[in-house]
């Protein structure tokens, strides 16, 4: 896989976490809303010129790496990331 960087960006109680892919100028994003401590995980969006890299599932490593970090809880509602969290019943500790 060709390297991609992941930033986040945010305000009060919306951010996102993008995802830059080093050959091209897409950027794959993960957007949240915060309510209550809780970071509702929206929506995954990556373009079709950068898909089939594993850039969704590097966004959602991300935010769970930061909720660790950062001590909030994720709520899963992009359909995407109710998926990454089945399939990693480590993220336990995190899911809201």
């Amino acid at each position: 896989m060709v390297g991609v960087t992941i930033t986040k960006h945010e305000n009060e109680s919306t951010g996102e976490y993008h995802a830059h892919v080093a050959d091209n100028d897409a950027i794959g994003r993960l957007t949240w809303t915060e309510r209550n401590g809780v970071r509702y995980a929206e929506h995954t969006l990556v373009p079709p010129v950068i898909g089939g890299r594993g850039v969704a599932g590097r966004l959602v490593e991300a935010m769970v790496a930061d909720a660790r970090e950062n001590d909030f809880k994720i709520e899963s509602v992009c359909s995407y990331v109710v998926a990454a969290f089945k399939r990693h019943p480590e993220w336990a500790d995190v899911k809201a």
